[in-house]
């Protein structure tokens, strides 16, 4: 937005990497009666072809509009159920807006459910291939980079196990290091830098940081106000499913912290 509240497409003579314009996004929500009384008539009716409902329409994003430049790291911060994972499934089209344009240019590449694409009974290197391809590379690209990527997750010699007998860190290690190797232009992160050990979240944060000299925009969405603090230059403050404060990293994460503190 600009100085009089004007929806800006550019910076600089620059389009943005990422546009949200007045996006809304609705859930339909269906009810039925769980009582036994309810139960038993809600056989008869099935018998009978009637299946009454209830419908509701929950809100999880509201008239929400920014712009991110190509290159910059912002954050999102907010209570529980405002709506900031919904923004995160939206610009990684995994949901589509109610109402309002998205515009996202460049090669995406998603850190939200780390596991999500992985398929059990395929081998690590397997599972490599497989979202990697997903993610837009190439067979020859991942085939110079599957080294790498055992290597940032700590599982060199383990890649030929069926990925069903990987703990949970050894699959989220693995999903960030595919992720990481992807050469995104834009990065969406949900909560994955609290990922496997220290010295492997130091290694996340470094990758990061490499990413940003790069020029990759990123979209970070965390509780972990440390980590915002490290790597954000600017931080969007969900709140009420709209964005309630948007600026300098630094100054809208002390606010939201003495907000927080303050009603707690």
């Amino acid at each position: 937005m600009d100085d009089d509240g004007a929806f800006v497409v550019e910076q600089n003579g620059q389009p943005f990497a990422i546009e949200l314009e007045d996006v809304t996004k609705e859930f339909v929500v269906i009810h039925r009666e769980r009582s036994v009384k309810a139960a038993v008539t809600s056989s008869i009716r099935r018998l009978l072809m009637w299946h009454p409902v209830r419908k509701e329409r929950l809100r999880a994003l509201e008239n929400v509009s920014f712009g991110i430049p190509r290159g910059q790291t912002v954050g999102v911060v907010g209570a529980n159920g405002q709506g900031k994972s919904t923004l995160l499934a939206l610009l990684a089209r995994i949901y589509r807006p109610t109402s309002g344009t998205i515009t996202v240019r460049g090669r995406i590449a998603s850190l939200l459910e780390l596991e999500a694409g992985f398929q059990p009974e395929f081998t690590g290197d397997e599972n490599i291939y497989l979202n990697g391809v997903i993610m837009g590379l190439t067979h020859a690209e991942l085939d110079a980079r599957i080294n790498d990527i055992a290597k940032f997750a700590g599982l060199e010699g383990q890649l030929t196990q069926q990925v069903k007998h990987y703990s949970s860190g050894m699959k989220a290690r693995l999903g960030f290091a595919i992720a990481a190797h992807v050469e995104p232009e834009v990065l969406l992160v949900d909560e994955v830098l609290a990922v496997g050990d220290a010295e492997f979240q130091e290694r996340c944060f470094q990758k990061i940081e490499e990413f940003k000299r790069d020029g990759v925009t990123i979209f970070v969405v965390s509780h972990d106000l440390r980590a915002l603090r490290r790597v954000c230059d600017r931080v969007l403050w969900i709140e009420g499913h709209r964005v309630k404060m948007d600026g300098d990293a630094l100054v809208v994460l002390d606010a939201y912290e003495t907000n927080t503190v303050g009603g707690a």
